[in-house]
């Protein structure tokens, strides 16, 4: 499918996605305290605009410009160090943020209780769905699939609306994954967009119910990685055979991208990325300006990014990242 113009307008936000904090026990998922700080205080000494996700959806749906440097914070689940650790320092650099969580979890074990929440939000943080259950969606075959994720997205909006007086406007999917029926479900729920867990910008070209976010742990959250992730913008491409990441029989799945815009990046350096390495083959077609992209390798994880960069035209010191998500079902988390 090949999408002549942009689905949104106006800007690029960059968007990072957190979980856990000052929580050493699960390092894969957590961001010191300390780490944390000097993100925000990065932000802040730098003059960044700094919105929830609802908003930056809103942004991008008006007609007035994004404003420069904008960014969105956002955090996954709902674990109980948020409001212990990560709260008071949004609360001291006055910043807003987005939490997704999955209504399963309300108030047991390490999971914010009902009371909490309602703190939350009283402190100017959105609370976004991030399904009841929690669960792998794609493992199902696609009616199956269909059936039990609108089940599952009805029992979640039930008890948002029962324990907490609220309709969520935005969803995070389990694990970033998602497929086109997924997607589908969510806009006949009255959802405005939906979050992924594929590294990008969201822009004018991003697709509303899968946007990008930048992961914040692990090896991720260094103040130096940080730095350079506010500062990436989004390459203008949109899909042109592609719009399933759950991969069927090829585990070398070609991706065709409508490129927009040739003239803001150096089309002789672009660069492409299997799952961080340099294992596949780039090309452009500049008469079409398509660029295609192919691993060399079978994907053998379960989720695989094609990431695609560039850097902006001689003087500007920009750089443009995409990324592209696969989904190998089959394998087990």
């Amino acid at each position: 499918r090949v999408i002549e113009s942009p689905l949104l307008q106006n800007g690029n936000i960059n968007c990072f996605v957190y979980h856990r904090f000052g929580d050493d026990r699960y390092p894969s998922t957590n961001i010191s305290v300390e780490n944390f700080r000097k993100h925000l205080d990065y932000l802040n000494k730098n003059e960044y605009n700094v919105v929830t996700f609802g908003e930056a959806v809103d942004y991008l749906k008006c007609d007035s410009p994004v404003p420069e440097k904008t960014v969105c914070l956002t955090v996954d689940d709902g674990y109980h160090s948020f409001y212990e650790n990560a709260l008071p320092l949004l609360k001291e650099f006055n910043y807003p943020a987005t939490l997704f969580i999955n209504t399963k979890q309300f108030g047991t074990g390490d999971f914010l209780s009902i009371p909490e929440l309602k703190e939350l939000m009283n402190a100017g943080i959105e609370l976004g769905n991030h399904s009841h259950s929690h669960a792998h969606f794609v493992n199902f075959s696609a009616t199956m699939r269909q059936d039990t994720f609108r089940k599952d997205l009805e029992k979640s909006q039930k008890l948002f609306l029962e324990k907490l007086g609220i309709t969520p406007e935005v969803f995070a999917y389990p694990y970033g994954e998602y497929t086109p029926d997924m997607q589908k479900i969510l806009r006949e729920n009255g959802y405005k967009a939906a979050a992924a867990q594929k590294s990008g910008v969201i822009s004018e070209y991003s697709d509303l119910f899968a946007l990008p976010r930048f992961p914040m742990a692990a090896g991720f959250v260094q103040l130096e990685n940080f730095i350079r992730k506010t500062k990436l913008k989004s390459l203008p491409v949109n899909t042109v055979n592609q719009n399933n990441p759950l991969l069927e029989n090829d585990n070398t799945p070609t991706l065709l991208l409508k490129l927009f815009e040739p003239n803001k990046i150096n089309v002789d350096q672009l660069q492409c990325f299997v799952g961080g390495q340099r294992d596949c083959e780039l090309s452009y077609n500049a008469e079409q300006q398509i660029i295609q992209v192919q691993s060399k390798s079978p994907l053998r994880a379960r989720r695989t990014l094609y990431t695609i960069t560039a850097p902006g035209t001689l003087g500007s010191g920009n750089w443009y990242w995409y990324s592209y998500l696969w989904i190998n079902s089959p394998v087990k988390e």
